[in-house]
Parts: C-alpha cells; sequence; structure tokens
C-alpha cells in the first residue's frame, strides 16, 4: 500500500511535538495509557446514550504487553476503536485530537475525557521507531492497521482483529549511549511507571507478572508462576467524599506517598468548582524534612489532571514561604499535554495557586485559634520560614503572614503573636519593643532589657537570624511601631530626665572625647545614659543597621562586610563613673585603659567579637595587680 504523508507538513515539526512539548522520555506510557481510557469513556458514554450497546463499566480495561523477543510493548484497550477514516483524521493529523472533538460535541453533557491537545500519541516515538496502531471499531466488522516509522509518513490497510478496541504495538529503539529503551521491556520497571503517572486512571490497567511460587506437591523448590493482576489504584483519596474518608486513611496516604513516619498535624481536602475548578490534598508535616534547609529541597506539588500525573514537583503551585506544604491537586482544567516551560505561565495553574494560598492560611489561623499547641509545634519547625516570607520581596506579602509569626515574651515567657502582644499593651504605651540574641536566656541578661522590664513594658525576644530583618519590613503592627531596646532611640526617659541628661552629657564633652581616641573609630559616640539599671555599660546602635543584623550579615559567606554605627553608653549612676571622672582629672592614660575594657565589655554582652583579646586580658591583669 502507498505511504502517506503526514497532513502537518514535516519531520520539522513533529520533532517540535518531541522534543519541545515533552522534556521527560517515559511519559509516553503516560500518554498511551491517557488515550486508551478516552476511548473507553466515549464508549461507555455511549452505552448511556444508545440501548443497543450493552456494555458495563466494569467489562473496561487497559492491558499492558511485553514481549521481549520481538522488542515491543503493547498498549490495548476495549474502547471505542476507530475506522479507517478516523485513523486516517486521528493519526494522519498531528495535533488532531478526537478527544477534543468529542468534548466540544458534548460540552453542554457531564463528559470526563483526559486527552484535549491532540499530541500526546507522537510522544511514542521517542522511544520506537516504529508503531502499529491495530483498530477495530464497536459495532464495525472491519479492524485496520495504521503503520508509522516517524516523519516519512504512514501506511492503513485492512487486518484481522477479534475484538473492538485498540492496541498500540511500540517497535522499540535499540540501546544507544545517551538512553536505555530496553528497560521498558521489564516489567518491574513499566508498573512503576503505571504507578507513577496513571495510578488513578479510572479502569483497571492489567499486566501479566511473574511471582515465584512453591512447587506443588514440593516444600522446598519453586518455580514462576505468571498471574494477569490490576497493577493501578483506579479511585484517588482526594476525589472521594470527605465524609467517607477516616483520619487514619489520611494519615496512611500522606506517610507512604511523601516518606514520613510521622503523621501530619493537619489535612487539607478541598474540592473547588467555579472560574478554576480542581480537588486538592494537601499536607502540612509535623516535622520538618532532612533536606528542608538544603538547597537539594525541591518545593512543589504533584499536579494531576484528571487523576494522570503530569508533574511531581509543581512549584508554581506554592509560595516560597509555604513551601513545606506538601500534597497535590487534580484539574480537569489544566491540558495534560503541556510543557514544564508553558505551565508556568498558565493562567489556571496561577488562579488554582492563589486558591491554595489562601486555604493554607486559613487552615494556619484555624490552627492557631483552637489547636495553640499544635500550632507552636508547628510554627517551632517551620516559622522561619514564614518570617523569611516576610522579608522576601521588599515585603510584598507582609499583610498575608504578620498574623501568623510569633516571637518569645519576657512576660508570658512562651510564643505570642503581634495581637496578642497589642492586647495587653499598657496604657500610654505606643511601641513594640523587641531585643535580639541568640538565645531568650542571653537576650534576658542584656543590660537593656533590665529597664524595659522594670517600666513593666512587654519585649518581644528576637532570636533567629530573619527576625529583625521581617520586622524593618513591617515597620509596625496596628499602627504601632517596632523598637530596638538597643537602638539610640528608644525614648523611654520624660522631657525632665532627658534635659538632664543632655546637660550632664554636654559638661562631660571633653572626658568623652578622650575616651573615643581610645578606641579611634570604633564607636560613633560616647555618653552617659539612664536605660540601664545596674549594668555599668552598652552598646547601642545608630542607623539602619542594628549591633544584631551585622553579626547576621557579617556571618554570611560573602566577602561584603558591614558595620553598625555604635554608642557606648555608661550608665549614669553607676560607680564606675566617679572613677572615670577621677581619672580624666587626674591619669588620663588610665582612663584611655578603662575605656578599652568597657567598650571590650560592651561587645562581649552584645555577643561581638573582641579585635585583641590578649591586650584586653593584659590591661584587666595590670589594673587588678594595681590596685
Amino acid at each position: 500500500m502507498k505511504k502517506k504523508q503526514f497532513k502537518a507538513e514535516s519531520k520539522r515539526l513533529l520533532d517540535l511535538m518531541i522534543n519541545s512539548i515533552y522534556t521527560n522520555k517515559e511519559i509516553f506510557l503516560r500518554e498511551l495509557i491517557s488515550n486508551a481510557s478516552d476511548a473507553i469513556d466515549k464508549l461507555y458514554y455511549r452505552s448511556l446514550t444508545d440501548r443497543k450497546v450493552k456494555l458495563n463499566r466494569d467489562d473496561f480495561y487497559i492491558k499492558i504487553d511485553i514481549d521481549k523477543d520481538k522488542n515491543t510493548l503493547t498498549v490495548s484497550d476495549n474502547g471505542c476503536g476507530m475506522s479507517m477514516e478516523e485513523l486516517e483524521e486521528n493519526l494522519g493529523t498531528i495535533a488532531q485530537s478526537g478527544t477534543l472533538l468529542f468534548k466540544e460535541e458534548n460540552k453542554k453533557k457531564d463528559v470526563d475525557i483526559i486527552g484535549q491537545f491532540g499530541v500526546g500519541f507522537y510522544s511514542a516515538f521517542m522511544v520506537s521507531d516504529k508503531i502499529e496502531v491495530i483498530s477495530k471499531k464497536y459495532g464495525e466488522d472491519k479492524a485496520y492497521i495504521w503503520e508509522s516509522e516517524g516523519a516519512s509518513g504512514y501506511t492503513i490497510e485492512e487486518t484481522k482483529k477479534d475484538e473492538y478496541g485498540t492496541s498500540v504495538v511500540l517497535h522499540l529503539k535499540k540501546d544507544d549511549d545517551n538512553e536505555k529503551y530496553s528497560r521498558y521491556l521489564d516489567t518491574f520497571t513499566v508498573e512503576g511507571l503505571v504507578k507513577k503517572y496513571s495510578d488513578y486512571i479510572k479502569y483497571p490497567i492489567k499486566m501479566d507478572i511473574e511471582h515465584e511460587e512453591l512447587k506443588e506437591g514440593s516444600k522446598d523448590e519453586y518455580e514462576m508462576h505468571i498471574h494477569e493482576e490490576t497493577v493501578n489504584s483506579m479511585i484517588p483519596l482526594w476525589k472521594r467524599n470527605k465524609k467517607e474518608v477516616k483520619e487514619e486513611d489520611y494519615d496512611r496516604f500522606y506517610m507512604d506517598k511523601f516518606y514520613d513516619y510521622e503523621k501530619p498535624l493537619r489535612v487539607i481536602h478541598s474540592n473547588v468548582e467555579g472560574q478554576c475548578s480542581y480537588n486538592a490534598l494537601l499536607f502540612i508535616p509535623g516535622r520538618v524534612p532532612f533536606d528542608f534547609y538544603t538547597k537539594e529541597y525541591e518545593k512543589g506539588l504533584e499536579l494531576y489532571s484528571n487523576g494522570v500525573l503530569i508533574m511531581e514537583k509543581c512549584s508554581s503551585l506554592l509560595p516560597d514561604y509555604f513551601s513545606f506544604v506538601k500534597g497535590l491537586v487534580d484539574t480537569p482544567d489544566v491540558s495534560l499535554n503541556i510543557s514544564r516551560e508553558m505551565l508556568q505561565q498558565d493562567r489556571q495553574v496561577n488562579i488554582i495557586a492563589k486558591s491554595i494560598e489562601t486555604k493554607i492560611k486559613k487552615e494556619l489561623e484555624s490552627m492557631l485559634e483552637e489547636a495553640r499547641e499544635d500550632y507552636e509545634k508547628f510554627f517551632k519547625t517551620f516559622g522561619i520560614q514564614l518570617k523569611f516570607g516576610i522579608y522576601n520581596g521588599y515585603g510584598a506579602h507582609k499583610d498575608t503572614l504578620k498574623d501568623l509569626v510569633m516571637f518569645y515574651s519576657s512576660t508570658e515567657k512562651k510564643l505570642v503573636t503581634f495581637k496578642e502582644y497589642v492586647s495587653r499593651m499598657k496604657e500610654g504605651q505606643d511601641k513594640i519593643y523587641y531585643a535580639c540574641g541568640e538565645s531568650v536566656d542571653k537576650i534576658d541578661l542584656l543590660p537593656q532589657v533590665e529597664l524595659v522590664k522594670d517600666k513593666e513594658y512587654e519585649i518581644l525576644y528576637l532570636t533567629e537570624y530573619v527576625d529583625e530583618f521581617a520586622l524593618q519590613v513591617l515597620m509596625e503592627y496596628d499602627k504601632k511601631p517596632f523598637a530596638n531596646i538597643s537602638s539610640e532611640k528608644l525614648d523611654l526617659e520624660t522631657v525632665e530626665e532627658k534635659e538632664e541628661l543632655k546637660k550632664n552629657n554636654e559638661e562631660n564633652k571633653e572626658m568623652f572625647e578622650l575616651m573615643k581616641e581610645a578606641v579611634k573609630d570604633e564607636v560613633k559616640d560616647i555618653r552617659f545614659t539612664r536605660r540601664l539599671k545596674n549594668h555599668p555599660v552598652c552598646l547601642t546602635s545608630e542607623g539602619q543597621v542594628s549591633i544584631e543584623m551585622e553579626k547576621v550579615i557579617n556571618s554570611m559567606p560573602t566577602d561584603e562586610k558591614v558595620k553598625a554605627e555604635t554608642i557606648l553608653e555608661i550608665n549614669e549612676n553607676h560607680p564606675i563613673v566617679e572613677k572615670l571622672k577621677d581619672l580624666y582629672h587626674n591619669n588620663k592614660e588610665e582612663l584611655k585603659k578603662y575605656t578599652k575594657i568597657l567598650y571590650s565589655q560592651a561587645r562581649l554582652i552584645e555577643g561581638l567579637p573582641i579585635d585583641n583579646p590578649t591586650e584586653i586580658s593584659n590591661l584587666i591583669c595590670e589594673i587588678i595587680s594595681n590596685k
């Protein structure tokens, strides 16, 4: 029979279909199974509307056969089949979809069909150098075989086939240095691909599976037996009615699918219909994945189209600050035949992503309100991700996340939200006070904390590197600005106290200038303060970069280093003041030594390094020995 040419122009077009739309060869099996499922759907739908078609849903199946001797892999179905004209129309034109036409003809009816784009079949050429399609249309006597070796064209001729339906026979390519095509003749590999991509096809997918069994009449002799088995699950958990699913069903599904030994803290099971329809099954883990904070971790949800997996990690479905969420989305509104690059820009995916973000936020808010212990467990594990979400993108998502973040409280001795802090602010208090440090215990020992506590103001303890960056992006909460107790703008004194302090500093200006010479350019200024109660000295910062931010930025593996503008503040009411004044009048060189020691003390309290610890150690010993 004369070979026909593809209507859609050339080898270049076929190559484009295969190489641009599909980036993973193994998905060819997914495409063929989806086509088989569609063929069955069409016949099943006809059985519901045509009394002459006497078929039950249980009669339908898909069969996968492997023939190692012939080097073939065959996917068969007992669906509607195709006539010669339909083979010509559907397979002779690249990107022609009989399924899409069927959907358009029945668009007013509830018809659940997978394929829409019409190029999936041709993905089989990625793994085969010859394809045979043997088909017999239901209700007709004649069968036909469509045969092609690629872009060179195809032939269609009459053949014999006992049963209606379609069989797609792939003559696999020979192995080369880049690809081992023979792996698609391995039963275990093919079964794994079915479970990975097509586990939730609603018809049974059958394969002949070989098992070792005890030989009849023997106690220790085994022999191989082949049994036809259904290898797909068929009914997805996420498509079942929520009222019919038990908590243990969700837990088992999560732990098995996402390889976790601990059940999830929360499950979000939703079925959305409207502008974009989808089913989602999302899980908030109870513990952090071992690779979560490594560059190897890949965020994203599994994306299905009518139960068929089209992407294992669809990152577009989750914002970075919710990257800890695991789960899947199944939607009929995304084409099965779509590349990863096209998917990132897909409008329907973006609509679903926004909806999912809202649902996750509401679930977290519900957990915070109704199950505080669970939420605190979650926050200790993933809270840093939410704080980073506030800081990232110049605060674009701060309003979404500000009510979800928590910090340790100086009065509550536990994690609290901004809302809780503001609800119990003292009358007349107009700022939210916070302090930074490596741990709650270390912050509690900061000299600046003592006086703020003494005035009965609550302090939020910021212990993680991203905390202060997040607060600087927020700037305020409920119109209450954030105030670092280590900032020179703390402003806890009365007007009268400020005037007295200013006068005292002016009177000792020359002494401070001399003391600054001892530490050179290390501090912007030296002055007396009333922010301290019992401690002699502290460091405060001025400007956008705080002391804690200096530590964080300089600990990063970059060549760029920053330095906070620091001020050495001396407790106006501490006995050390009289000693300093005495030295200023009687022993200026000794005053410089005291200044170096006091400055080093202040740096140590803040967790900052000392440039020359040996010098400071010798100075301390010298002062002690002179007494």
